[in-house]
């Protein structure tokens, strides 16, 4: 007889519907509050944190690498041509990266969910690696395809393989670290792209410096000099592949996996002997064990529910999301790095922009080679340590104390103001004070990531049921990188409208506009600070 919503009545047994989701969540609860430092966790977070660093490497080592082609192979042209590579394959081999990331981050953030979350990790490191050291070796093919062609292509597979560290990294550290430090390891473990944003003109420096002389003597010395800074961008993930390859899903993920059969069966079957226990307990009232009866000739007790009451069954993918209150979410978290990477990418993959215009450039056609990209790569230094760097970890930092959804705000909202001022008064800030545009724009650069760069990686990984998780933060990424793909694909082709870097103010006020609509789509997002994944998300909405 049919008790209620949640209960059945069998032969005088009382067994609550949803007991065997109850028992999980609490067994989920237990998970986070046993999450203890150690050996496994240091190693994940290890290998995760390297992961980012590694990715934005190879992600903004291009704008150097841009550079130097410019030189080798545009030595000869006149004009305002010489030593610059064409916007067009300008373009092509710095968006390269954002569609394979794309491609990446929605394919393998599928297939995270589907064939496990460690093996898929693996897969894409191995894919980075692999075609990171084949585009070192680029070339123009003697009849065919010239060298930013072939460049293109293999930076596409570098970006698919980049594209699963994304959802991969995200749904790895939320569902092995607790509930009061989550927020906190995810950030950490992002705050590394920071890292590695310095690393490449580090990097760049020091092998220019080796090569100083030859270079000045022949340019042509500088082709060694890009393919061996590429080249150099294998070695973090070389460095942790074997951890990576002997990583394992997390307890959460397996549970998942192991009951996802047990949420389809058409009868709740009690096989194990503190469910019967249970069922015994809720049947007589009473907390002391019930006296032991004869046992049936089957191994296991059936409670079979009523036709009134239907099975739980786990929905799709598109069942859960057909529905508002969850499509929002996606919505919120997916427009929301769209709109900042629009700013974010159309900024940090044009970097020799701003460091034009603050006058740290120097002289493209009087300068010496190295001493031209030096001051550049040094430029490039000043900007993030200023901005970018602090940004993130005071967001690691406070995270856990503002939460993720007023930091986002905040940081939309900062930056909303921040681009607007730029934007209109771009030229006389420019014109009165190049100390004055530097703080301007390291401040920013500091709401960006102390703001939605840091928050739009964090909640995707946390606001999705785990069944979803992966597939979901890939959707939220994939977003990102189109953003990224309209600012460098669409946005930037107009800054030279009126002449040289002249509508940079008008892009900026566009921006400004993207950090308007993010802010106000953070509202479909729920805050995750201090709670449980599956209180997040309600596991209980997963079931029909």
């Amino acid at each position: 007889m049919h008790k209620g919503d949640n209960t059945v009545d069998d032969g005088g047994v009382q067994v609550d519907a949803d007991q065997e989701l109850l028992q999980r969540q609490y067994e989920l609860a237990q998970l986070d509050r046993s999450s203890r430092a150690n050996w496994e966790m240091i190693k994940k977070l290890t290998v995760c944190g390297v992961a980012f660093l590694n990715d934005a490497y190879d992600m903004f080592a291009i704008n150097i690498v841009a550079m130097i082609l410019g030189f080798v192979y545009y030595n000869d042209a006149t004009g305002s041509a010489q030593n610059t590579v064409p916007k067009k394959w300008d373009t092509l081999i710095k968006i390269a990266v954002q569609i394979g990331c794309l491609l990446g981050q929605l394919i393998m953030g599928r297939l995270g969910d589907k064939v496990g979350r460690t093996t898929v990790y693996s897969a894409g490191l191995m894919i980075a690696i692999i075609t990171t050291i084949a585009s070192a070796f680029s070339s123009s093919m003697v009849k065919g395809f010239n060298i930013f062609i072939v460049l293109f292509i293999w930076r596409v597979l570098l970006g698919f393989g980049i594209g699963s560290d994304y959802p991969l990294t995200a749904t790895i550290v939320s569902e092995y670290a607790s509930v009061h430090n989550r927020g906190k390891l995810m950030a950490a473990v992002f705050s590394f792209q920071g890292f590695g944003n310095v690393l490449a003109p580090i990097v760049s420096i020091i092998v220019l410096a080796c090569f100083a002389q030859s270079v000045d003597r022949d340019v042509q010395n500088l082709d060694y000099v890009w393919r061996i800074i590429i080249g150099v961008g294998c070695i973090p993930g070389v460095s942790t592949l074997y951890w990576r390859l002997t990583m394992t899903d997390s307890e959460r993920f397996r549970h998942v996996n192991d009951n996802e059969l047990g949420a389809s069966d058409e009868s709740i079957t009690v096989d194990s002997e503190s469910e019967k226990l249970l069922a015994q307990q809720t049947s007589t009232g009473s907390t002391s064990p019930a006296p032991e009866e004869p046992a049936p000739e089957a191994a296991e007790v059936a409670l079979v529910i009523p036709d009134e009451v239907q099975p739980r069954r786990v929905k799709t993918f598109a069942q859960y999301f057909s529905e508002w209150r969850h499509l929002k979410v996606l919505l919120g978290t997916s427009i929301a790095w769209f709109s900042l990477d629009v700013a974010f990418y159309g900024i940090n993959l044009n970097s020799s922009i701003v460091i034009g215009a603050i006058g740290f450039a120097g002289d493209i056609k009087a300068d010496r080679p190295s001493r031209y990209i030096i001051r550049n790569c040094l430029g490039n230094i000043i900007i993030n340590i200023l901005g970018s760097v602090p940004g993130y970890w005071i967001s690691v930092f406070t995270i856990e104390r503002l939460g993720r959804v007023r930091i986002q705000l905040l940081g939309f909202a900062a930056l909303t103001v921040l681009y607007l001022i730029l934007g209109f008064a771009y030229h006389q800030i420019l014109d009165k004070s190049s100390g004055a545009f530097i703080f301007v724009f390291s401040l920013a650069q500091l709401f960006q990531n102390f703001g939605p760069n840091v928050t739009t990686f964090v909640i995707p990984g946390e606001v999705f049921p785990t069944r979803f998780r992966s597939t979901a933060h890939g959707i939220s990424a994939a977003m990102g990188k189109l953003g990224a793909i309209v600012a460098q694909g669409g946005f930037l082709q107009l800054k030279d409208i009126g002449g040289k870097d002249e509508w940079i103010n008008h892009l900026l006020q566009i921006f400004a506009l993207f950090m308007l609509l993010g802010f106000f789509v953070t509202f479909w997002i729920p805050e995750s600070k201090g709670k449980t994944l599956e209180e997040i998300c309600d596991e209980r909405e997963e079931y029909y």
